[in-house]
């Protein structure tokens, strides 16, 4: 039930259902209304304009035609109150909020509420105060200039001063609208909390899939130094005694001891061999899979599409090389994602020689993080930007920050085996 109560308590499903809702309200108006019953007319600017013209606002053609623009808002709305654009919003977020703002100014001043609370949503915060504050101003200049049929008779048989009439109404439209922009901010400031929380939890389960890979990898050395240190310690103590026994027992019989010692000695000596074989092969394959802690950062945020391009190096990395890369990578997908608005990050990692071209055999580990986000005109070194620098300096390498307007493109190259 708590599940199902946080799921309807979402804005975008809150959002989708009072479209819904709406729309199902008016058809069910206009079919009342079509089947001769009386019902209350639209009372929107096409409504005024219409009455202006001579007509009437309860003429079937009018209301047919009220009704199919109260459905293409309600379809509109539904399109663009998806979850993944209150996440995301995308970048004509602000001429689709306008053209639904024309679409419920023609029809009904109420419907232009929840155009503001979807403003609020899906337009940065300056944008949304504006946009909100310039509902307050039409709804007061729409009074005066195209009154609905309510309206108009107010006026013909005023009970108060104009200015004590527009006063008022200016009042309770800046009461409508700001609390639909504070209901707005405020969904969009969880939506926020929670895109970051999310790039966290991705980035935390990253350096923990990375930290499992260096603690297996100091298990195996510790396996493969205890190998050495003790099997080779006990095999070159045996190849010694068995030296030994064989020049004691020359002494008494040459023939059938020296054979049985020679023997002896020649398979200690070999297991020997193969055991330092086996070691230096172990220590030889001691790498660690970066592949594994990038997928696991790319799989944990979902409001950004991260895309990995990896080259098959990304599984056989130094330690050192594998953890500063790793956290140049994190801090710069989750910059994206949190500040920079990006939609679209991909992850590029592959090898390169000394004069920059792509190779398999290279010495070089370049990777780049291309993000289709904001990005900024003017380039300001922030914490985030230094300590990747400073990581790759202790490596020996390089970053880069090669474009930053629009969106930014960060190139790390370090030494393979650093």
């Amino acid at each position: 039930m708590d599940r199902l109560l946080a799921r309807i308590a979402q804005p975008a499903f809150v959002l989708r259902i009072a479209a819904l809702a709406i729309c199902l309200l008016e058809l069910a108006s206009a079919i009342w209304g079509l089947m001769g019953n009386p019902t209350e007319p639209y009372d929107g600017v096409l409504a005024s304009l219409y009455r202006r013209t001579g007509g009437d606002s309860h003429d079937a053609p009018f209301v047919l035609v009220c009704l199919g623009l109260v459905m293409l808002f309600a379809w509109h709305f539904w399109q663009l109150a998806r979850q993944q654009h209150l996440d995301q919003p995308p970048r004509d977020a602000l001429a689709r909020v306008l053209l639904l703002d024309l679409l419920a100014l023609l029809v009904t001043p109420g419907l232009p509420f929840l155009v503001t609370v979807l403003a609020a949503l899906l337009l940065n915060v300056r944008r949304a105060f504006v946009f909100a504050l310039a509902q307050v101003v039409i709804n007061v200049a729409l009074y005066w200039l195209l009154p609905s049929e309510a309206q108009r008779m107010e006026q013909l048989q005023p009970d108060l001063p104009w200015w004590l009439n527009t006063l008022g109404l200016a009042i309770s439209m800046v009461a409508l609208h700001g609390m639909a922009f504070g209901l707005g901010r405020l969904a969009a400031a969880e939506a926020e909390r929670r895109r970051w929380f999310q790039a966290m939890l991705a980035e935390k389960h990253s350096g923990e899939r990375l930290q499992m890979e260096q603690l297996r990898y100091a298990e195996r050395m510790h396996m493969a130094r205890e190998l050495h240190d003790v099997m080779g310690h006990h095999l070159t103590a045996l190849n010694l005694h068995l030296q030994l026994s064989e020049a004691l027992l020359q002494r008494h019989d040459e023939a059938g001891a020296a054979q049985a010692v020679e023997k002896a000695k020649l398979g200690a000596a070999g297991l020997l061999a193969e055991v330092r074989a086996a070691v230096s092969r172990e220590r030889e394959s001691q790498r660690i899979n970066l592949e594994t802690a990038l997928r696991t950062l790319a799989d944990g945020i979902a409001s950004t599409q991260i895309e990995l391009a990896l080259d098959p190096v990304a599984q056989d990395l130094t330690p050192r090389c594998a953890h500063a890369l790793l956290r140049c990578v994190q801090e710069a997908v989750t910059n994206a994602v949190r500040h920079a608005g990006a939609t679209r990050v991909k992850v590029s990692l592959c090898t390169v020689d000394a004069d920059g071209g792509v190779s398999t055999s290279g010495t070089q580990v370049q990777v780049r993080v291309d993000d289709n986000g904001r990005g900024t005109r003017k380039l300001r070194e922030g914490n985030g930007l230094k300590g990747m620098q400073e990581r790759m300096a202790e490596l020996g390498g390089t970053m880069q920050v090669l474009r930053h307007h629009p969106g930014f493109l960060i190139e790390l190259n370090c030494p393979r085996r650093a």
